[in-house]
């Protein structure tokens, strides 16, 4: 009965060593190291939380910019049922889907003939990515400025100053987050100038 003494003594050791003490380390560590990333990297504007800098919103107002499409279950950026469609690139309902998306991108934006960035008629796997490719932001930079009345180089100055770029080259695109744009996209008045109040929305 040694062996199981013993078993249950390194059982309950490790128990408590890889199920509480490194947890409560790690979080601990991460608390006071990286605050806002290990709080979930959340933006609050105006004393409201907003959202998070890592999980994309359904934006369809025109005066904003909309992110990638979402494909999670029930509802789009639905972070309980993150994932993909699944369809396989043979599947017609993939097809369908994204000329369907083709059809609302070319039509919402009246961007003639202008390649459409695919970011913006394909999901990501995830289904909750927050970017889109500085190409999809200027893709859609024109109807963004005429219907906030704005002039079209403040718009593009403003996707311009929010580009973020990976550390090395190969290590990734550059790449704009949606919600950081939209909301300093409502810090400016028609004129272009910083308006202090936060017009917020999904819409």
């Amino acid at each position: 009965m040694i062996w199981l003494r013993s078993s249950i003594v390194l059982l309950v050791f490790l128990s408590l060593i890889t199920g509480i003490a490194y947890p409560l380390l790690v979080t601990g560590v991460a608390g006071l190291l990286f605050p806002h990333q290990a709080g979930g990297s959340l933006i609050k504007q105006d004393g409201k939380w907003v959202g998070s800098e890592l999980i994309g919103q359904n934006f369809t107002n025109p005066v904003y910019f909309h992110g990638r499409p979402s494909m999670t279950a029930e509802k789009p950026y639905n972070t309980l049922s993150s994932g993909g469609s699944n369809l396989a690139v043979t599947n017609p309902a993939l097809d369908s889907k994204i000329q369907q998306n083709i059809i609302q991108v070319r039509s919402f934006n009246h961007s003639g003939n202008v390649p459409i960035p695919v970011d913006l008629i394909m999901a990501s796997g995830s289904g909750l990515d927050p970017h889109i490719s500085p190409e999809a932001a200027e893709f859609q930079a024109q109807r963004v400025a005429i219907a906030r009345y704005l002039p079209l180089d403040v718009v593009d100055k403003l996707i311009q100053q929010r580009i973020q770029y990976p550390l090395l080259k190969y290590m990734g695109k550059p790449i704009v987050n949606v919600l950081e744009l939209n909301l300093a996209l409502d810090n400016l008045d028609p004129k272009g100038k910083p308006k202090g109040r936060i017009r917020y929305g999904t819409e």
